[in-house]
This record gives C-alpha cells, structure tokens and sequence, in this order.
C-alpha cells in the first residue's frame, strides 16, 4: 500500500464520505482584523467597500473599571457583504491588547474562519484537533452571530475558526435581536442539539421583537448603475478572500494548513528566491497563501502586521476597473502588485486602508477541476498592470466557482 494511502481504521466518516479528518473545510467563510483607529475604519469599509454593520459589540465594557476609557473606543463591528451575519469584522486593537495580552504585537489578524459542513464536525473536530496537541483559543458559541465552532491557532498565533451554522440576514436587514442571544455555549456542546428553528420559536413565544435587531442604512446616495442596479458606488463585493500571510517559516505553517487544517496545496512557486505556497479550501485556485515575512519590506507593505492581504472579489472585470477609479477618486491609496506573486487571479489591485493594511481587490479566480491541477503558467492570461484593457477574452472557467446569493443591495 502506497504510504499516503491510510487504512480505513485510520480514516474518519465525514456525512458517509472517509476523510483524514473528522471535518471538512468548504469555504473560508469570514475574516477579522483588529485596528487602532475602529472609527476611521469601519466608517472606511462601510463607505468605500458597501459593507454592512450587522451588529455592534463592546470590548471596552470587558475591561477592568479603572481600564475603561482610557484606550480609546471599545467598540467593534460585525460586518457582512451577504446575508451571512459576517464575512468582516473589526475590533479595537489598543482594548483587545490589554484584554488579551498573549496576542503577539504585530498580530492584527483577529481570525481566519473556515466553514464545516454540520454541528458535528465542528463538535468531533475540537476534540480531534485538541486530542492532536493543537492549541484551541476556545470553543463554543458565541453571540452575535451565533455560529458554533472552536479556535485552533497556528505555528505563529494566527487564530482560525471552524464554525457551522452562522445566523442569516434576510430581506428585513435585521439581525438577531439581543433578546435571541438566550444561552451562551463556551464549550462544545452534546450531540444531538435543538435546532436554530426551535431556538427562535422559543423567542417568538417569550414576546421578543424581531425588530429590536441591528439594521444598517446605506451610506452614500444610489447614483450609480451596477448591472442594471442603483449602487452607492460602482460595484459590488461578491466574496471574501482569499487571506495572504506573512510568517517566519512558510514550510512549517503551509505544513499546518494541509496536515492539521485540510486545505490542499494548489501551487508553489518562488519569486526572487522567495519560497510561497498556495492552499485551497474547495474549488478555487488558493483561499490561503502563505509568504516569507522577508518579502514584505521588499513590496513595501506595513510592517504593523502578518498579513499581506485580504482578497474581496467583485462582481466583473467591469466593477473591477469601476472600483479603482472610484477609490483613487476618493483619495484612497491603490497599488499594483507583481502579478507573478497571485497564481489563479489575473487583474488585481491593492487598497490600502487608514490603519496600513491591504485589500485585494479582484475579479477572478482559476477554477481546480476533478484532477486538481491548476492551470500551467503559459496558459494563463498574460497581464500588463500598467495598460488594463477596457475587455478581456472569456476563459473556459470564466465567472465560475462560488455564486454570490441574493439581490446586490
């Protein structure tokens, strides 16, 4: 028998299918940072990006009494792009600092979150990954949002999360009200559990008004046409990632995200003697990408932070050239970057957000098939950075993979 090839005694059923672990990734499903101005950036994600504030959460109120106010707000914000209640989030650095004081000083990653299939893979995978010697932040539940799941930290203290059963934002924009947020889990808990169903029932019959939720308004005016819809700016974000890292020892984290987390290695390459990895979470090309911390003074990133980037993809290519020019127009700061560091995605740009960190905005991503190869280098689209053509030739995996769910607004 080959050696990676394990027995069936080694394997775990994962809904009927053998898998090496007792989860399967699907997707990344959100991803939060923590930032020292939380005024200037959320007011700068909700304004440039058209993000949503799903619901508040005071960090500032955790602190001892003598602590509080002295370290600015304390507020952060859950914010979505869909109707998941997160895709984004922002906490306050300087509260979160003295609330936490084991997060490494250049940590502004507060999370890198990956959904799994059911409550059961995330109740299984805590005691698997715990029983593997993997460090867990904590596990549980937790309110807003309340998704279940368990914090496993990387070889360099990123924070991942595994998490089912996130709450969903319909067409009222309303979340959850507080009155909802009955029980708190802060460990795993017995299999079978009750139903988010029942949950609400329970509310509904203890008189708790649905609209007593969180509900954003738009900013900035609908002047703009976005695919036949009035926007207030002239495109949409579709997705989030994928998340790019800067570490220390990129073969000992890439060897984490595969061996301990699951994701599968798409492609390596190397770029002025800079090793870098790229991982996959379902279909699309890489949903992590790993770097050398040695690369990021050479791309003139902040040095505040491990990461390099956070991907938003939009809608079209359309949007995407919209995009740049609506940003630079508000005096935002856009960069380019060396195509040959992002395999799979072709036209990108870099904004660059009050607190220095970096968000990729894109509008495609190679598609891995059955057979999972990516693309060879000398098919792919050949991009010049400094002439983005008005149009682009349709590619066999054009407008595939993930679908954004929904109307845009």
């Amino acid at each position: 028998m080959p050696e990676d090839v394990k027995s069936k005694s080694e394997l775990f059923p994962v809904g009927g299918v053998l898998l090496e672990r007792p989860y399967a990734i699907r997707r990344l499903g959100h991803f939060g940072l923590d930032v020292d101005d939380i005024d200037r950036c959320v007011d700068f994600y909700t304004r440039m990006f058209g993000l949503k504030i799903s619901d508040p959460i005071d960090f500032g109120a955790r602190l001892p009494v003598e602590e509080q106010g002295k370290h600015g707000s304390g507020i952060g914000y859950f914010m979505r792009h869909g109707t998941d209640h997160h895709s984004f989030v922002l906490f306050p650095r300087r509260v979160r600092r003295i609330l936490l004081k084991h997060i490494p000083p250049h940590m502004t990653i507060n999370q890198i979150t990956w959904q799994v299939g059911s409550l059961r893979e995330v109740v299984d995978g805590s005691n698997w990954l715990k029983g593997s010697g993997i460090r867990i932040a904590r596990s549980g539940r937790d309110n807003p949002g309340s998704n279940w799941h368990a914090y496993p930290i990387d070889p360099e203290g990123h924070i991942n999360e595994i998490y089912y059963g996130i709450e969903q934002i319909g067409w009222d924009g309303f979340s959850k009200p507080k009155g909802m947020h009955r029980r708190d889990y802060h460990d795993v808990p017995a299999l079978p559990h009750r139903s988010e169903f029942a949950e609400v029932e329970e509310g509904l019959a203890a008189k708790i008004a649905v609209e007593d939720g969180h509900r954003f308004k738009e900013p900035l005016e609908e002047t703009y046409d976005v695919g036949g819809i009035l926007l207030g700016r002239p495109f949409k974000v579709a997705k989030i990632g994928p998340i790019r890292i800067f570490v220390e020892d990129v073969a000992a984290v890439t060897a984490f995200y595969r061996e301990t987390m699951g994701l599968r290695l798409t492609e390596e390459i190397d770029w002025n003697g800079h090793r870098c990895s790229f991982l996959r979470a379902n279909t699309e090309h890489h949903s992590l990408a790993i770097y050398p911390a040695a690369l990021r003074e050479e791309l003139g990133l902040s040095a505040h932070t491990s990461l390099f980037s956070c991907g938003f993809q939009l809608g079209d290519y359309t949007q995407l050239r919209a995009a740049v020019d609506f940003m630079q127009g508000q005096g935002v700061t856009v960069r380019k970057l060396p195509q040959e560091l992002f395999p799979g995605i072709d036209y990108s740009a870099f904004v660059i957000d009050p607190d220095g960190h970096a968000i990729q905005i894109y509008h495609h991503m190679e598609q891995i098939g059955w057979d999972g190869r990516p693309k060879p280098t000398d098919q792919r689209r050949k991009i010049d950075n400094d002439n983005w053509p008005e149009v682009l030739a349709a590619q066999s995996d054009s407008f595939n993979g993930e679908v954004y769910l929904g109307p845009w607004n």
